[in-house]
């Protein structure tokens, strides 16, 4: 059995999340590569006690990038999984807030 710990790898903080959170009541973590929709609600209720409306699950692809100085150093992004999760209004996740 998989614990919260598992699934849940961190939280996934930029300038759209940050946006997601305040507005939308979405928050965005990378979880394991085997993880479901049903698997990722249940370690967010129980790590953070809120209900959860809503999981979306994104397979993001690797990517190739250069180093800034070489244009021969190429470089390989691996693959992960995200998972946005909206919360219910009067809920809120505290390691978000004061993000900016």
């Amino acid at each position: 059995m998989n614990t919260i710990f598992d699934i849940l790898r961190r939280p996934i903080v930029t300038e759209k999340t940050n946006y997601q959170s305040t507005g939308l009541h979405q928050y965005t973590f990378e979880v394991t590569g085997n993880a479901t929709r049903k698997m990722v609600k249940e370690a967010v209720e129980q790590a953070f006690k809120v209900t959860v409306l809503k999981v979306n699950v994104i397979n993001v692809p690797a990517k190739r990038t250069r180093r800034a100085r070489s244009r021969r150093m190429a470089i390989r992004n691996n693959a992960y999984k995200k998972a946005v999760v909206t919360l219910a209004a009067e809920d809120r996740i505290p390691i978000f807030e004061g993000v900016e």
